[in-house]
């Protein structure tokens, strides 16, 4: 029981110390303009918890553990929301699914010089805010993450619709192994989906237009998006929803364009099961975090599908 104690204290000490240093360093960081060195220190956290957190095997150590990076990002949240926008793709990409909580805390982050809408506010028109026609920063380059060849072929489709097999290829393409839990390349799925959104709303910029529910309708990069909903199994999509969900944030482009392609997919959804895993996405959002800590998209996109 005594060495139980010590060792309970001893790992109280490591928490307390993670804390201070992380915070310590990244003001040393700071100074230095040294953003995507912490970042990286932040990733080998992020990743040494991955197995943990993915498997929901919490021991003392490690619920402490835990429990010292929610309070780190809490820190930068507060304090320095620019390092957790610019890097919330590179998190989110190493940081497991089921981690809701803490990736909705680097998701709600938003610009100090930003006044968030109330999304609850009566006859609130979105697509009026001026904040979607902004671009968000984001300094992670996804591209090295797509493969040549299938780069090749994905632009192609997105160009001219070229090559009428890639559509049923798409799927084969993601997987990785036949072993549950572990079947697709999740960083892949990933950057597919920001890859083809970015594309998207350039291509509809391109026009004069804004993404709405009628723009982005019959195009090739929803015909992608469709037919991800559409041919991949519960795991798969799960991991293509919350990659659309990564980019529901404060009001800027992407934000726009992921909530309107979320509600396309909604509506148009061909069974009940497409339906109820995105309302279970929102639904899991919700329950994870307060209001002021869920993302803006996220909130606009679960109004409207309560409606439906």
């Amino acid at each position: 029981m005594l060495l139980k104690s010590l060792c309970q204290g001893w790992i109280g000490e490591i928490y307390i110390l993670l804390v201070v240093l992380l915070c310590i360093i990244f003001e040393a960081f700071l100074t230095l303009q040294g953003w995507k060195m912490y970042a990286n220190l932040l990733i080998d956290l992020f990743r040494f918890l991955a197995p943990f957190l993915r498997n929901a095997e919490l021991t003392k150590p490690t619920q402490l553990l835990y429990k010292g990076t929610l309070r780190v990002l809490l820190v930068l949240l507060h304090d320095f929301p620019e390092f957790l926008c610019d890097y919330y793709y590179t998190f989110c990409d190493v940081i497991p699914p089921n981690c809701i909580q803490m990736r909705n805390l680097i998701l709600s982050t938003f610009p100090r010089n930003m006044r968030l809408p109330d999304p609850f506010t009566p006859n609130l028109k979105v697509d009026l805010l001026p904040e979607i026609s902004h671009t968000p920063r984001i300094v992670t380059n996804i591209t090295p993450q797509i493969q040549a060849a299938f780069k090749k072929d994905l632009d192609s489709y997105l160009k001219s619709r070229a090559r009428v097999t890639f559509l049923s290829e798409l799927r084969s393409k993601l997987q990785i192994s036949t072993e549950p839990g572990a079947r697709y390349n999740i960083p892949l799925i990933n950057a597919l989906v920001l890859y083809v959104g970015t594309e998207a709303i350039n291509y509809i910029h391109q026009k004069g237009l804004t993404p709405s529910m009628s723009t982005i309708a019959h195009s090739s990069h929803m015909d992608i998006f469709q037919n991800l909903a559409v041919d991949l199994d519960t795991e798969g999509r799960y991991l293509f929803l919350n990659a659309i969900a990564n980019q529901l944030r404060y009001p800027n482009s992407h934000t726009h364009y992921f909530s309107c392609t979320l509600l396309y997919l909604f509506a148009e959804a061909n069974s009940e099961a497409i339906q109820e895993q995105i309302t279970r996405l929102f639904e899991s959002v919700a329950r994870s975090c307060s209001q002021h800590k869920q993302p803006g998209g996220v909130r606009e996109a679960e109004s409207w599908t309560e409606k439906s």
